[in-house]
């Protein structure tokens, strides 16, 4: 044993405490993974030195022989996990092991309930780790010394998984990480070569490079026992690169929680590989959860990226767009210069060309998704419907495949469910239906009884009810689908077209005519208030509604535009009235002037609040209404 020196007892940042907590009582009853995880760690740990050592071949000291070994000790009760790798110094010890610097931790402290089974699934959403560790060791002792410094700068961190750990100096004359852990009573069942060898088959096969584990051999009668003989008990080639014909279901969903650190299995995922003018292999997969930094737009995303089989970048951005951010998986170049930088990778046209092609093989197998497993496609949209919907701005050239691939709430639904796609609502129109009708709103309740939507439900037809913060700016890019243009039923003059008899056109023209005289007494009541005030052809039952103007931007938009702190553009909604309506004869009948112009604001700012918005002046509100309520109670 090596002298120790400098060393020092830190404390775990204070997530880390909770997530070893998690760790040790959640996940009770998938214990073996905890060699996958260190397994998948020691993995990315060579295939960064190998890269590294491109530029550098010193870095490889002498040992180009790239492994994982894996060993136990019955007696002591201890199971070891060493790789050659690129091996870590003390700063990034402490750094790695005594931090959660992932982007969206906070997100996933907070979401912990206390519930065993639970917080077991939210693990897997934020991904385990070295910390799994400590579900079957009651103390961990890591050795490593980083490639390309002297072996007296080797580091040994240890702990009991418990307030702190500890860090010294040590001498390490290999590269490298050693993984020791100390078994907890009962958890002996892992110093064992048989279930060891199990595990590593079930979980690493894919794994490309060698694992090994010690060969059982006896000695000869009389003789010592021999030095360890070691022997590959993985695969070890790159699953990508295989036929697809040769890979089982169980083998693509094991190298998904390699790739991706979640302990799920996968929605769907797509392996193809591409020759002729490109040459690459590509396994893209849709995870089942999606992450807690899902809607941080600036957090670490993108594929592993190889180059003929060699790693070059852990998170490779440039080969699918943001709105595909949460799309795992690998893509491995014969074409790209090993030279590459992320500035050099934006610029490559090889690069836009598989950033096309896999975008497509993404959207192909969504649609799969969609058509073949319903039930599955509810779930994705409801973990990444939010997200796809940035699609239509980012992406013109898949607008219309976007588009097909969106979900939403409508008239015809119940509880508010997303699960209306555009090809379903035009199946569904009715006949001479050129148009596809919806309404944005901040809740589904208050979209679900707007008063816009009272000629619709008369006549039958369907509208689209979306209640996303992200709708209104989404419709702002998608015109039209399959040829039919989309329609606000809150904006501008409401035309349905063939919908509308040429009776009801005439006699709805004749009751315009008729209250001409109504329709400017209300201008000069409401004055400044709105743009323009006219007779309405959308209600049945209310007595007013605001429309909003052709190019004026709807209440979504204004309120997104407010919290970012930008200047929103002045606009005046379109008062509508419905002629028939009791009030609206009783209000045309009102010889006084003052009188009519408190039930004019009144009727005014009863749907200003019908449609969401927050009035102007409250108080003066409720001193009308409750002038009202005397007069009538006198």
């Amino acid at each position: 044993m090596s002298v120790e020196t400098q060393k020092e007892t830190l404390g775990f940042q204070t997530e880390v405490k909770q997530l070893l907590h998690l760790m040790i009582h959640s996940l009770y009853s998938n214990k073996e993974i905890f060699l996958r995880e260190l397994i998948s760690n020691a993995s990315d740990a060579v295939d960064k030195l190998r890269f590294e050592a491109l530029a550098k071949p010193e870095l490889l000291e002498g040992g180009a022989d790239l492994k994982i070994r894996v060993s136990f000790d019955k007696d002591a009760k201890t199971v070891t996990l060493e790789d050659n790798g690129i091996g870590m110094n003390r700063d990034d010890v402490i750094t790695h092991l005594g931090t959660i610097a992932k982007s969206g931790t906070a997100d996933f402290m907070k979401n912990l309930s206390g519930d065993q089974k639970k917080d077991s699934h939210l693990i897997g959403q934020f991904g385990v780790g070295f910390y799994s560790a400590f579900i079957v060791a009651d103390k961990v002792d890591v050795y490593s010394r980083r490639a390309g410094t002297p072996a007296s700068e080797g580091v040994h961190w240890s702990s009991k998984g418990e307030g702190e750990f500890e860090v010294a100096t040590i001498d390490k004359p290999e590269r490298g990480t050693r993984i020791v852990l100390h078994l907890k009573a009962g958890e002996d069942e892992f110093a064992d070569g048989w279930r060891l060898r199990n595990i590593i088959k079930k979980y690493s096969d894919h794994i490309a490079l060698p694992i090994e584990l010690p060969k059982d051999v006896a000695p000869a009668e009389g003789e010592e026992a021999p030095a360890a003989e070691w022997e590959t008990v993985n695969r070890a080639s790159a699953l990508w690169t295989r036929p697809r014909t040769e890979v089982k279901d169980e083998e693509y969903q094991e190298f998904y929680k390699h790739i991706a650190h979640d302990f799920e299995n996968p929605l769907a995922w797509s392996h193809n590989k591409v020759e002729g003018k490109l040459e690459y292999n590509s396994l893209l997969y849709v995870p089942g959860r999606a992450p807690f930094d899902l809607y941080q737009r600036e957090a670490p995303r993108g594929l592993k990226l190889y180059v003929q089989r060699v790693f070059v970048m852990d998170q490779a951005e440039s080969f699918l767009p943001l709105y595909l951010r949460f799309i795992k998986g690998v893509v491995d170049s014969n074409d790209l210069s090993l030279n590459v930088s992320r500035e050099i990778l934006q610029k490559d046209p090889i690069i836009d060309s598989m950033k096309t092609a896999l975008t497509k093989r993404v959207l192909d197998m969504l649609e799969k998704l969609a058509k073949n497993e319903p039930e599955q496609y509810k779930g994705f949209w409801k973990n990444f419907g939010q997200v796809m919907k940035e699609g239509p701005a980012e992406d013109f050239a898949n607008k219309e495949k976007i588009a097909g691939l969106l979900r939403f709430a409508s008239t015809h639904g119940t509880d508010g469910e997303q699960i209306v796609g555009l090809a379903d609502y035009l199946a569904r129109a009715k006949e001479g239906q050129d148009k596809i009708y919806y309404l944005t709103g901040e809740t589904y309740a208050q979209v679900k009884n707007s008063p816009h939507l009272e000629v619709f439900r008369k006549k039958g037809i369907e509208v689209l009810l979306l209640t996303d913060r992200i709708d209104e700016w989404l419709m702002s890019y998608l015109s039209e689908f399959d040829g039919k243009s989309f329609v606000d039923v809150a904006r501008g003059d409401l035309d349905l077209g063939k919908l509308d008899s040429e009776e009801d056109k005439k006699a709805a023209e004749e009751v315009a005519k008729s209250k001409e005289g109504l329709v400017e007494r209300l201008k000069t009541a409401l004055g400044d208030s709105v743009a323009e005030v006219r007779v309405s052809h959308r209600l049945t039952d209310s007595p007013a509604i605001l429309a909003i103007g052709e190019q004026d931007l709807g209440l979504q938009m204004r309120q997104i535009l407010e919290a970012s702190g930008q200047k929103v553009p002045d606009s005046k909604p379109i008062f509508e009235f419905n002629p028939s309506h009791p009030l609206i004869e009783k209000l045309d009948g009102e010889q006084s002037e003052e009188r009519f112009g408190d039930l004019s604001h009144i009727l005014f700012d009863q749907a200003a609040l019908a449609a969401g918005e927050s009035l102007k002046d409250p108080a003066a509100y409720v001193t009308r209404l409750n002038k009202l309520l005397v007069e009538l109670s006198a």
